[in-house]
C-alpha cells in the first residue's frame, strides 16, 4: 500500500511538471510564431513602437510583483485556516502595487510622449494588462495544489485568443494600436478564466477572501528582499528597449527587439535543465555536501558548454535566422543578435547559481546581484546608446548581465566558491577533453 501511495504522488508531480513545460514551450513556440508574422508586418518603426510599450509596462507592473509567489503558496500549504485572508490580502497588495504603477505609467507618458502622440495611446493600452495582472494570485492556489493544468489550460487559452487576433488584425491590415490591444485582450481573458475556473475547482469562495493588514505586514516583511530583486531583475532585462526609444527612436527599438527576441528564446533550457536537478541538489547539501559541491560544478559545466554551442550557433547563422524569419528589413539585427547572444553564458549559468541561492538561504545576494546589474545597465546605455545605437544597447546587455552573474560573486567571500565554480567551467571543454586524452 505505502508503495501505491508513493507511486500516485510520484505520478502526480511528474503529471503536473509535463504541464508546466508544456506551458512553457507551447507558449514559446506559438508566441514566436505569432511574433515574426507581426514583426514582418510592422516593419521595425511600428513594431518598434510595439515592443516599447509592452517593455515600458512590464517595467511598470514590477511595483505589483510584491515577490509573494512563493510565498503565497508556502501559506497556503501550511497555514489552511488562513488560506481566505492570505489571498485576499495577497490579492490587495497586489492591486495596490499594479495600479500604483499604472498611475506612474500615464504620468511618465503624458509628460514624455504627450498625449496626442501615437506611443501614449501604446502605453495607455499595454498599462491596462497591469490592472488584470492581480488575480494571478489564483495560479498560486493551483500551484499549492499542483494543478499546473488548470493554469496552462488558462494561461494556453488566453494565448491562443490573442494569437488568433493578430494574425486577424494582419489578414486586415489594421496599425499597430490593434496589436498592443491584442496582449490587454489576452490578459482579461486570463483573469476572466481564472475567476471561473476557481469559482468551480476550490471548495473556498471568493466571499471569504479577507483582507488584513496585520497579515500584509508579515507577508511583506518575508517577501521584500524578493520584491525587490525582482524589480531590478524586470530593469535589466527591459530597460534597455525604453532606453533606446529615448536615445534612438522605434526603428532601433524594432531592431533589438528581434534580435532579443531570438537570444532570449534560449533562456527556458537553462530552467528546465537546473529544475530537475534540483530537488537531488537539496537532498546532497544535506547529506553529502562534497558530492553536492561536484554535482553543483557538473551542472554548471553542463550549462556552460550549452551555452557555448547556442552562442557560437546563432552567431555563426545570424544573418541566415534573420532573413529567414523577419526579413531583409530586419537585417541590422543581425549583428545585434552576434553581441546579444553571448549573455546566454551568464544566464544559463545564472540559473544553477539561482538555486545555489535559494539551497544556502542567501537571498540577499540574488537582490544586491540584481541591483548591481540594473545599476550597471542603465549607466551604460546612458553613455553607449548615443553614440553606438542598437549595438551599444547590446554591448550593455551583455556586460550587465556579466557583472550581475558573473563577476560581482567574487566580492562576497560566501559566493566567491560559486565564482570560482563557473571560472572553472569556462575552461570545461579543455578539462574534458584533457581528461579523455590522459584516459
Amino acid at each position: 500500500m505505502k508503495l501505491i501511495r508513493v507511486y500516485k504522488k510520484v505520478r502526480k508531480y511528474l503529471h503536473n511538471t509535463l504541464w508546466i513545460m508544456g506551458d512553457k514551450i507551447t507558449s514559446l513556440g506559438v508566441g514566436f510564431l505569432v511574433t515574426v508574422v507581426v514583426a514582418r508586418y510592422l516593419g521595425p518603426v511600428q513594431f518598434g513602437t510595439y515592443s516599447y510599450a509592452i517593455s515600458a509596462a512590464a517595467l511598470f507592473a514590477a511595483a505589483g510583483h510584491m515577490g509573494l509567489s512563493g510565498l503565497v503558496v508556502r501559506e497556503i500549504v501550511k497555514k489552511p485556516d488562513e488560506r481566505g485572508v492570505t489571498l485576499g490580502t495577497t490579492l490587495g497588495l497586489k492591486f495596490i502595487g499594479m495600479a500604483g504603477g499604472y498611475a506612474i505609467l500615464l504620468a511618465y507618458a503624458a509628460a514624455y510622449e504627450g498625449v496626442n502622440s501615437l506611443e501614449f495611446a501604446a502605453l495607455v493600452i499595454a498599462g491596462a494588462v497591469l490592472l488584470c495582472r492581480p488575480l494571478d494570485i489564483i495560479d498560486y492556489w493551483f500551484q499549492a495544489f499542483v494543478q499546473a493544468r488548470y493554469v496552462t489550460t488558462v494561461r494556453l487559452t488566453g494565448l491562443a485568443v490573442s494569437s488568433v487576433l493578430k494574425l486577424f488584425f494582419v489578414y486586415l491590415g489594421l496599425g499597430v494600436l490593434y496589436f498592443v490591444a491584442a496582449n490587454l485582450i489576452q490578459a482579461i481573458v486570463i483573469a476572466l478564466m481564472f475567476f471561473a475556473v476557481y469559482r468551480l475547482k476550490s471548495s473556498l469562495q471568493i466571499s471569504d477572501w479577507t483582507f488584513s493588514w496585520k497579515k500584509a505586514k508579515e507577508l511583506f516583511s518575508q517577501g521584500w528582499v524578493v520584491y525587490l530583486g525582482s524589480i531590478f531583475a524586470v530593469i535589466y532585462l527591459k530597460v534597455d528597449q525604453v532606453m533606446l526609444r529615448w536615445f534612438s527612436g522605434s526603428e532601433s527599438v524594432g531592431i533589438y527587439s528581434v534580435a532579443a527576441q531570438l537570444s532570449e528564446a534560449w533562456y527556458f533550457v537553462p530552467v528546465a535543465i537546473v529544475a530537475s536537478f534540483f530537488p537531488k541538489l537539496i537532498k546532497l547539501k544535506e547529506e553529502d555536501p562534497d558530492q553536492f559541491n561536484k554535482r553543483l560544478q557538473q551542472l554548471f559545466d553542463l550549462l556552460f558548454i550549452l551555452a557555448l554551442g547556442v552562442a557560437i550557433a546563432m552567431t555563426l547563422l545570424s544573418e541566415w535566422v534573420i532573413i529567414l524569419f523577419f526579413g531583409m528589413h530586419y537585417i541590422d539585427s543581425a549583428g545585434v543578435l552576434i553581441i546579444h547572444i553571448w549573455a546566454a553564458i551568464f544566464i544559463f549559468m545564472r540559473a544553477a547559481f539561482s538555486k545555489w541561492i535559494l539551497i544556502e538561504n542567501a537571498l540577499v545576494f540574488s537582490l544586491i546581484t540584481q541591483g548591481a546589474g540594473a545599476i550597471v545597465n542603465i549607466v551604460l546605455n546612458y553613455f553607449l546608446i548615443p553614440d553606438y545605437g542598437v549595438k551599444g544597447a547590446a554591448y550593455t546587455t551583455l556586460v550587465s548581465y556579466a557583472f550581475a552573474s558573473f563577476f560581482s560573486l567574487s566580492i562576497y567571500s560566501k559566493t566567491r566558491p560559486i565564482f570560482f565554480m563557473m571560472l572553472r567551467s569556462m575552461f570545461s571543454v579543455f578539462r574534458y577533453s584533457s581528461f579523455k586524452a590522459v584516459r
